[in-house]
């Protein structure tokens, strides 16, 4: 029985993911976000009864030698993975043994600036950062970061980490009704994610039972928030029970024009479009005049 990896689990966003829980027996982290599936716990800065490096990477040998291959093999914790001291070390030996799998981590960029950590995260194939308000207030409000930290640092960390980083960036907003949902809000997001310039950014919702007294947007206000981020490739994690999307019809002149200013998924294409523009979008593909590219193990659809 394994103590530090589990699953594997199929990810929407990721592919099929081998999980590497680095905090298993405590929640340890220096947020305490309104949304988050894990109970509510005082923000800390340290992982309590850290585990030993080889001790991880030996688990992850051993599934590797008895199982096919993830696609990724996920660093994480039951709060923030940064937080681990020897996170440099960890992603040394993964790397080592990853095989074709590519290496990933769930980080709430918190810690960004920390050159430490900052040199662990570059040696990853894939860093996926939050980023849930740009304004101290929502922030504070939203994801209940430990006193001091301030969003400003982070967002400007972020904006260098991507200038040195060759690795896949990808940036997560999670909505939560009522209170980072506001346009304006967004607004400073959409700003701030334009200045980091991620390869991808995930929007999503509460679709998990939360710590605190909170609710999701439905899918249509999900989708209205992502036709903000424009210039950028943009997932949308929809909820099952998140309400229908009113479809869209598009000519093929429009079709071209949209897939220009935004990349959509295969999944957003079903959700969002009626049948006669999703075969158009079909024959513009064969004609060339549309692209498949991958992104973090998801494919999107842009215009040549």
């Amino acid at each position: 029985m394994y103590k530090y990896i589990f699953g594997p689990v199929l990810s929407r966003r990721f592919g099929l993911s081998l999980g590497i829980d680095l905090s298993p027996e405590k929640k340890s982290c220096n947020f305490d976000c309104l949304y988050c599936e894990l109970e509510k716990a005082k923000p800390t800065d340290k992982i309590e009864k850290e585990p030993n490096p080889d001790d991880i990477v030996e688990e992850v040998k051993d599934y590797l030698s008895k199982n096919k291959n993830p696609d990724v093999i996920t660093v994480t914790a039951n709060g923030e993975p940064t937080l681990y001291s020897k996170l440099g070390e960890l992603i040394d030996k993964l790397n080592q043994v990853k095989g074709t799998s590519k290496t990933l981590i769930l980080s709430n960029a918190s810690t960004i600036n920390d050159v430490k950590v900052r040199q662990a995260l570059k040696k990853f194939d894939i860093v996926k950062l939050s980023l849930d308000a740009a304004d101290q207030k929502t922030f504070e409000k939203v994801d209940r970061p430990l006193k001091g930290i301030k969003i400003e640092d982070i967002i400007n960390g972020m904006i260098s980490f991507r200038k040195e980083y060759q690795g896949t960036l990808v940036l997560e907003v999670l909505v939560v009704k009522h209170v980072n949902d506001k346009k304006e809000v967004i607004e400073k997001i959409v700003e701030a994610a334009k200045k980091i310039n991620p390869d991808r950014i995930d929007i999503s919702t509460i679709d998990r039972p939360p710590a605190y007294r909170v609710f999701p947007v439905d899918n249509q206000t999900l989708y209205e928030i992502a036709s903000m981020f424009e210039g950028l490739n943009v997932n949308v994690a929809t909820r099952k029970e998140g309400g229908d999307v009113k479809k869209v019809h598009l000519d093929k002149d429009d079709i071209i024009r949209t897939f220009k200013n935004r990349a959509f998924t295969f999944k957003d294409i079903e959700t969002l479009f009626d049948q006669e523009t999703k075969e158009e979008i079909n024959h513009l593909l064969s004609e060339g005049k549309l692209k498949t590219i991958k992104v973090a193990n998801l494919e999107f659809i842009k215009s040549i």
